[in-house]
């Protein structure tokens, strides 16, 4: 994995599916980070290839629940995020996904309960010792790349010492988000602290906060003088904030998430939980689009909403004779 120069989408509970990622590949992302996962979960999974749509499927064993998707569409740019808060629970997750994932990377950041709650997520930012012992025990157990993505400290001093910590360990890469832990999403992001971490480190730094257009990697970079840019909120509201060549309808874009949901099998309750999120930025739930995806309780209900049938026909159909042909 290289870095440099690169446009990052954030990882984003019940968002950051595959669909969502090969949408935002789609419009020039270079680095796509998959929802947080937890460590327990993966453990209590196995890999099959699933031939009937072409992925390779993380499965809760004795179950049909699949915890992680991917593809070798994306394998060279996927990003597993993981939560944990034990080094050698974390190591025996990240060996079971590895070998089909760019980079590993350990959430610090989320300040989530269901995160902190279980010494996860920001609940490790006060925990420097336990961070040294999940990311050395990683650096030296995997050749895979290990990164991990943390939030500002109560200063600007702590953060920057913290950071040169995780460094010492070999990480290939630091994602700062640019807020505290208290901030709130409407709070501005402090994208002069970024920049006290990036003149304190030599690896490089991907800067996270307030990314709402594409102008915004530039002006976040000069900022800053992080290495690349990620984006959480700005792609999710519109994934083609990624194109140099200026932001598609949201509307063409809300289309084309809902044929990948499709085209990959995703989760229903993935795929209306992202499609709400989208029209509450730009409409109004309480709308006939809104009731009917809230209503919807299949992939074939949203395809009826967006007017994709004949394209859910057609997947669905090219499967059953694939299928029925094996």
């Amino acid at each position: 994995m290289d870095y440099g120069n690169k446009l990052v989408l954030a990882p984003m509970v019940r968002v950051g599916t595959l669909p969502f990622r090969l949408l935002a590949a789609d419009y020039g992302a270079d680095i796509t980070y998959a929802e947080e996962i937890i460590d327990h979960k993966l453990i209590k999974c196995e890999r099959k290839v699933n031939e009937y749509i072409g992925s390779t499927d993380f499965v809760e064993k004795g179950t049909d629940n699949v915890v992680f998707r991917t593809c070798n569409q994306e394998r060279n740019q996927v990003v597993f995020q993981m939560g944990t808060s034990d080094a050698v629970r974390a190591l025996k997750a990240a060996q079971i996904v590895c070998k089909d994932v760019a980079a590993v990377d350990i959430n610090m950041g989320c300040p989530k309960s269901f995160s902190v709650s279980g010494g996860m997520g920001a609940a490790l930012l006060t925990k420097p010792d336990l961070i040294h012992d999940i990311l050395t025990t990683l650096r030296r157990n995997l050749d895979t790349p290990v990164t991990c993505k943390i939030r500002l400290l109560k200063s600007s001093q702590d953060t920057v010492e913290l950071a040169r910590r995780i460094e010492k360990t070999g990480v290939s890469a630091l994602a700062v988000h640019g807020r505290k832990v208290a901030d709130r999403p409407r709070d501005p992001a402090k994208w002069n602290e970024i920049a006290d971490i990036v003149s304190a480190l030599s690896i490089p730094v991907i800067a996270n906060g307030d990314v709402f257009e594409y102008d915004d990697f530039q002006r976040i970079k000069v900022a800053t003088g992080a290495s690349s840019v990620m984006v959480a909120r700005g792609a999710l509201w519109n994934a083609s904030i990624f194109s140099s060549k200026g932001k598609a309808h949201w509307e063409d874009v809300k289309r084309e998430y809902v044929r990948k949901s499709i085209l990959w099998d995703n989760d229903v309750k993935s795929t209306k939980h992202t499609l709400r999120e989208i029209i509450t930025h730009y409409s109004c739930l309480e709308l006939p689009e809104g009731k009917a995806v809230i209503k919807s309780e299949n992939l074939a209900d949203l395809a009826k909403v967006y007017g994709e049938e004949e394209y859910y026909r057609l997947v669905s159909e090219n499967r059953f004779s694939l299928n029925g042909h094996r």
